[in-house]
């Protein structure tokens, strides 16, 4: 959002906010996700084709505000995990997310080394694959009403579970891809930084919720926001995304007695700052290279559909669950959003990759989160129908 001198101007900024908000407007009405509304905005908005309505530039404004913008999606995901949580899901989580991580992440693995080989551009591609949207699938959970339907402890766990190790990937996309010491010596951070922060979350959390309680409502607010980018600058120094920080931030305080509060206090800001970031990261997507990058998103999305609904579907049914809920339960994983986009986003500053492998990583993202997230909740939506035309009852 810059104008020609390089600051922000107020009409590229009412523009933007206009186009982001009509855009949401749309999807919402067709009972969609807002996050293909917002990357629609910033591919219509961005310098790459069509140029037309060119007006925003990628630029340090850009990049803060969507620094900030992960930084407050994942801490909010870090609040809806506990270990109390965990504990309640075990048996979902351990069965249906090993099994999710092992066929689809290996599905995605199929696809990266399609693209660009045996390489740690091939593992980026994987994760970008593997990790559906937690925050597309629990909205929709809300919006549809299945929140309290037998299939949704499943979605959770497994979403939970992939919450979990997408934790340790986001440290090594940032920073991986060099010698197999350095790699390690990310991975072992990544882990003793997620495990420290599970023992403050459990030894800790409700001591610091006693703090936070007893504070005005301002001190209130600066000291939440204060911790929360505190451990997003902590992780960084560690050489780790801030996204991890974030979201270890989130785990402390979600079983600190103050979450409900935290929650309703941050909401509206999560909203406005997750939509700048997804507009952000769009401003980096060339449509033109649909040619390049086409097949690769048809062959993903393709995969995505028979894995994740293959997932859900045979999890549900080893866990007990009735066909129809375990439909119901696969259709819910395929949509992909904010974990795809923030894999695209960190390895596009990783030196480790060439600079066509980043364009290409980043125009795969924009695009595939575009179809993943609509296919998604229309198949979301639309399962319970597809389940009683599929699998009739039996007499």
């Amino acid at each position: 959002m810059t104008g020609d001198n390089g600051r922000v101007t107020l009409a590229e900024l009412s523009i933007t906010i206009a186009l982001l908000g009509g855009l949401g407007l749309v999807a919402s009405r067709f009972g969609l996700s807002a996050i293909p509304a917002y990357l629609l905005a910033g591919i219509i908005l961005g310098p790459h084709e069509p140029k037309v309505l060119s007006l925003v530039q990628p630029s340090d404004v850009t990049a803060f505000a969507a620094e900030i913008g992960l930084i407050f999606l994942l801490f909010f995901l870090g609040l809806e995990f506990s270990v109390e949580r965990l504990v309640r899901s075990g048996r979902h989580v351990g069965l249906g997310g090993a099994l999710d991580l092992v066929v689809n992440a290996g599905l995605g693995l199929l696809v990266g080394v399609a693209t660009f080989g045996v390489s740690f551009a091939a593992v980026v591609l994987a994760a970008c694959i593997y990790v559906s949207s937690s925050a597309i699938a629990v909205k929709a959970l809300i919006d549809f009403r299945r929140l309290a339907d037998d299939e949704t402890d499943l979605v959770l766990a497994i979403l939970l579970f992939e919450d979990i190790a997408i934790a340790a990937v986001l440290g090594f996309v940032a920073t991986g891809g060099g010698s197999l010491g350095s790699t390690a010596g990310v991975g072992a951070t990544a882990l003793a930084f997620v495990g420290a922060s599970l023992v403050v979350s459990r030894l800790l959390g409700p001591a610091i919720g006693r703090l936070l309680g007893r504070l005005e409502l301002e001190l209130f607010l600066i000291a939440v926001f204060g911790f929360v980018i505190g451990m997003s600058a902590l992780a960084k120094e560690l050489d780790l995304s801030e996204a991890v920080g974030a979201l270890m931030a989130g785990v402390v305080l979600s079983d600190s007695g103050v979450r409900e509060d935290i929650e309703r206090r941050f909401f509206a800001l999560r909203d406005v700052f997750g939509a700048l970031f997804f507009f952000a990261f769009a401003l980096t997507i060339d449509v033109a290279k649909i040619g390049e990058v086409g097949w690769i998103v048809l062959a993903a999305l393709l995969l995505t559909l028979v894995g994740k609904v293959g997932v859900g579907f045979l999890a549900g049914k080893l866990g007990g669950l009735s066909p129809r809920r375990s439909l119901n339960a696969g259709a819910a994983l395929v949509a992909h959003g904010e974990f795809t986009i923030i894999l695209a986003q960190l390895a596009a500053g990783n030196l480790a990759l060439t600079l066509s492998q980043r364009g290409d990583i980043a125009a795969f993202a924009g695009l595939y989160v575009l179809v993943t997230a609509t296919a998604g909740v229309v198949l979301m939506k639309e399962s319970k129908a597809l389940g009683r035309r599929l699998l009739p009852a039996r007499a």
